[in-house]
């Protein structure tokens, strides 16, 4: 079986000086707005959505990769600020997965 994989590689931040806390309500910020951008797809606002489909995603797709940039400047917080090995925690998480029955290579 191959297993499927999506690779994504960005940047240090380098205007910026996270800390370990403000990195993290950064995250939430962005994981508040992903689901508000689902969310105006579904009507949870009470609203009928007034943009097509394909402009919606665009949006949720913007709105993740901001999530996802968020996380890496917390990774390098971690590993800078806090000597934490990035690929050795990445290799449990594989692991884990896998004992759970998430994934089976």
């Amino acid at each position: 079986m191959t297993v499927k994989h999506k690779v994504i590689s960005l940047p240090r931040l380098n205007k910026l000086s996270p800390t370990l806390e403000s990195t993290a309500l950064k995250l939430m910020e962005e994981a508040g707005e992903l689901a508000q951008a689902i969310g105006k797809l579904r009507g949870l606002s009470g609203e009928a959505c007034a943009e097509d489909t394909r402009t919606v995603m665009e949006k949720v797709t913007r709105e993740l990769l901001d999530v996802a940039q968020t996380a890496v400047s917390m990774m390098f917080v971690l590993e800078e600020d806090y000597g934490i090995n990035i690929e050795a925690a990445l290799e449990q998480h594989i692991n884990k997965l896998m004992a759970k029955g998430y994934l089976s290579l």
